[in-house]
């Protein structure tokens, strides 16, 4: 009986064990792919989007949203980036910042991460710096989604420079300048229709999203802006591992 009893203890000991293991691994998933500017804040605090902790939100809403995201807004559909276990991971983060001691979503998963694709070292080093959470916004993550993290403010990674000087010197043709109501900026066009033009503001990192009455704002090709000047707090030794990065990771363009 007492065998039993011991048996049972440690079970439930492994599978709490699992689920902190779980929420870590979200909390991480969250820093990279969710906290930022213009989206949610450190922690679930407010940020360009609404705040996500202390609301009462139950797994299967967090869940719901998570993952079909929010049809007219910022929020991405993360069922179809994320791999499961991050997916997973995510939302029992946020339903502990919601209250929820032991996520149930995080029974029955493994206590250790399914091993990532195996990356040569310096591109294993480069993958930690281009999400690295301690840079703030000067992370590449900012802007781009890759291997799984990320914000896709900008299309897909697909031709790679073959240099550090050429990432520096970046052309970034989709960057245009939009004029209007007393302003100019640096914007990558959204949507430019009959109901509403939605541009990200490149103005100062992160990018910031904004929506103009129709006919309020005029696009032009071309702009100030540059590549380099996001991407500053990096050194050419540290960029020259993103590159090993992404040239591993990174689906070359047809």
């Amino acid at each position: 009986m007492r065998a039993a009893l011991l048996m049972l203890v440690a079970a439930g000991l492994a599978s709490a064990q699992g689920v902190q293991e779980l929420v870590t691994q979200g909390a991480e998933v969250y820093a990279k792919s969710c906290a930022t500017g213009y989206c949610h804040g450190v922690k679930g605090a407010v940020g360009g989007a609404p705040r996500l902790a202390s609301r009462g939100f139950d797994e299967t809403y967090i869940m719901t949203v998570t993952r079909m995201g929010v049809k007219g807004t910022a929020m991405q559909a993360f069922g179809t980036i994320l791999p499961r276990r991050d997916l997973m991971a995510v939302v029992a983060y946020v339903a502990t910042l919601n209250g929820i001691a032991t996520p149930n979503l995080g029974r029955g998963m493994p206590a250790a991460e399914a091993p990532r694709r195996l990356l040569p070292a310096d591109a294993a080093k480069g993958r930690e710096l281009f999400f690295e959470a301690v840079r703030g916004f000067a992370r590449c993550s900012t802007c781009h989604a890759l291997d799984g993290l990320g914000i896709a403010i900008t299309t897909p990674i697909a031709n790679i420079p073959a240099s550090v000087a050429a990432l520096r010197e970046l052309a970034t043709p989709a960057v245009k300048t939009a004029t209007g109501q007393g302003e100019s900026f640096p914007a990558l066009v959204l949507t430019q229709g009959a109901r509403e033009t939605k541009v990200y503001d490149l103005t100062l990192p992160p990018p910031v999203m904004r929506v103009f009455p129709p006919g309020a704002l005029k696009i032009a090709d071309g702009s100030a802006w540059k590549h380099s000047s996001v991407i500053a707090s990096y050194r050419d030794a540290e960029l020259a591992s993103i590159l090993s990065f992404l040239k591993a990771v990174a689906v070359p363009a047809p």
